[in-house]
């Protein structure tokens, strides 16, 4: 599966980059045939402490599915919408299968 970090409007840190990449791998123990995977980093403006906001695109055959979440930090954020994702992924494989 390939993964690609984007941060929008700022410079993500390897350490983030390697955190993301390696929750977002996780999803390929639920289901194989994950083509791509996109995750996308946003700094809300607004002045809230939560202001981050994680959003992962996952690319299966013939379907997208797409989970955003908004946290404190990254991390949580990321945290958060894979395991949004992988509710998707398993209600998916059920139908398929």
């Amino acid at each position: 599966m390939e993964v690609q970090v984007h941060a929008i409007h700022f410079t993500a840190d390897q350490k983030l980059i390697d955190f993301i990449e390696e929750k977002v791998s996780k999803l390929e123990l639920f289901f194989d045939n994950i083509i791509a995977c996109e995750v996308y980093l946003k700094l809300d403006k607004s002045q809230e402490k939560e202001n981050k906001i994680s959003e992962v695109k996952l690319l299966i055959p013939g379907k997208t599915l797409i989970a955003k979440k908004q946290c404190k930090s990254f991390e949580e954020a990321t945290d958060l919408a894979t395991e949004a994702l992988r509710k998707q992924v398993k209600k998916h494989k059920e139908k398929v299968v």
